[in-house]
């Protein structure tokens, strides 16, 4: 399972047009899914994800999490993110998980994300053709992985 997480000032994510998905500053994640991975996987990462330090203290130093600034956390399906990107000119998707399972375990982080975080969470529309808009803060990506 794989998460690239972007600071961002804020994010949304619409489908057709319409807004399904926004949050103001905190985190911008977009989750790839792959083949093996589990609901423990799932709750490994999102600890980690809420916890990760990718805000500025006092003293600008990169010392709180989203959670420690109430932040919103926005989720995103990103399929690609599980591509193999290692030989020749196009991706492989033979990691990625079957969409069944993908959407699955995406559902699971998007719920266990807004029982567990005391900020806004929201979320995009699995499998669809979605539009994402964001002000990257700094700009801060990580990629973090479970």
């Amino acid at each position: 399972m794989r998460a690239l997480v972007q600071r961002v000032k804020y994010a949304q994510v619409a489908v057709d047009g319409v807004i399904v998905g926004e949050i103001e500053q905190g985190l911008l994640v977009l989750l790839g899914v792959e083949r093996g991975d589990d609901t423990a996987r799932a709750d490994k990462l999102l600890k980690k994800l809420l916890a990760y330090r990718m805000f500025a203290d006092t003293e600008a130093k990169m010392n709180l999490s989203v959670s420690d600034i109430a932040g919103g956390v926005l989720m995103v399906s990103q399929f690609t993110l599980a591509a193999d990107t290692g030989k020749g000119l196009r991706p492989g998707f033979s990691s990625a998980a079957a969409p069944k399972d993908a959407e699955a375990l995406y559902d699971y982080m998007v719920e266990r994300c807004a029982q567990q975080h005391n900020g806004i969470s929201a979320s995009g529309q699995f499998g669809a053709d979605m539009q994402v808009s964001l002000l990257n803060d700094g700009p801060v990506t990580f990629l973090l992985e479970s």
